[in-house]
């Protein structure tokens, strides 16, 4: 019942948190995107604190803002329901592991899921670069730096530089926007370094395409050998409603670098690479299709949405047929 706000307000409430940097930024490039932290009142837990990523932005002449609650806890990949195909992806100490789909799939989350992983099972220095830093890490078994752009490192590309400088093991990059960056994590990886990152691509295909093309054409076979030997894998994510109306659940798609994907890179064949995918599930890889199945049966989404999710219908009702 109360009145929505005027432009004043939004302004007078978003004035708390532009920062210089922010301003600037919004200034710029018309938004920023960062997270706050914000105490909580005297009556609960004075050690602890709500954190919210935020996107300021304009339009019809004004600041407006999307705000959502970040999670205090690093969920695992059981708690998101990710294969256990995943946890092994990380295990090489070299190599180059890439979460992709839409925005809003979810990417940061199963990257935070990894990072915890590792952190919970191995003696690893990690240092994660991301804009906004989404998920605070505590160290546990592995020591863990966070890097936020803009306000530790002006780009990504400057951040990883100083990263391969500081005795790391693994470095998780928020996005690989640039050439530059792009060039300089397939050498990371190829250099003892495990590279995590993310791309917004719907298919495994496309991501290797992205990174492909990034470089000029005289540089494209050189970047093709370098991208077949140091891939481990590819995890393509998309969030599908859950059936019971309490959220989304997520139905991926995992490439693992065998010998075959990795000559099917070289010699850009990657219309091959779906049946690979399909021909390697008892090493572990997983087609959307399979996990859009899955989920089904489980009773986690409807037939509907899986078919709405599908890029190749016919092999979905074939897995619905052979799984029902």
């Amino acid at each position: 019942d109360r009145a929505s706000l005027s432009s004043d307000d939004v302004h007078s409430l978003l004035g708390i948190f532009l920062t210089t940097r922010v301003r600037e930024r919004v200034e710029a490039e018309g938004s920023a995107d960062f997270s706050v932290r914000l105490a909580k009142t005297a009556l609960e837990d004075s050690r602890r604190s709500w954190r919210f990523r935020v996107n300021i932005h304009r339009q019809r002449g004004t600041l407006a803002a999307a705000i959502r609650a970040l999670p205090s806890t690093i969920p695992t990949l059981p708690d998101l329901h990710l294969p256990a195909t995943l946890a092994e992806l990380v295990k090489p100490t070299h190599g180059l592991v890439l979460v992709c789909g839409p925005t809003g799939a979810g990417k940061s989350t199963t990257l935070a899921a990894l990072v915890g992983e590792l952190n919970r099972n191995e003696s690893r220095h990690i240092i994660t670069i991301e804009d906004p830093i989404e998920y605070e890490h505590r160290n546990n078994k592995s020591v863990i730096e966070q890097i936020e752009i803009g306000r530790d490192a002006p780009s990504f590309a400057s951040a990883l530089r100083s990263s391969l400088r500081q005795d790391t093991d693994v470095i998780l990059v928020g996005e690989m926007r640039d050439l530059e960056t792009v060039a300089t994590a397939l050498t990371a990886a190829e250099t003892g370094h495990l590279i995590l990152s993310t791309l917004h691509t719907s298919d495994a295909a496309q991501a290797i395409h992205r990174i492909i093309d990034v470089f000029p054409p005289p540089q494209q076979t050189q970047i093709k050998q370098q991208l077949a030997l140091s891939l481990n894998g590819i995890v393509v994510q998309q969030l599908v409603p859950r059936s019971d109306g309490k959220g989304r659940c997520v139905a991926v798609e995992v490439l693992l670098a065998t010998q075959a994907v990795r000559n099917h890179i070289r010699n850009e064949k990657l219309q091959q690479l779906i049946s690979e995918i399909t021909l390697g599930k008892r090493q572990g890889m997983i087609s959307l299709e399979d996990s859009l199945a899955r989920l089904v049966r489980q009773g986690l989404i409807s037939v509907e949405d899986a078919r709405n999710r599908s890029s190749r219908p016919d092999e979905l009702e074939s897995q619905l047929r052979s799984q029902g």
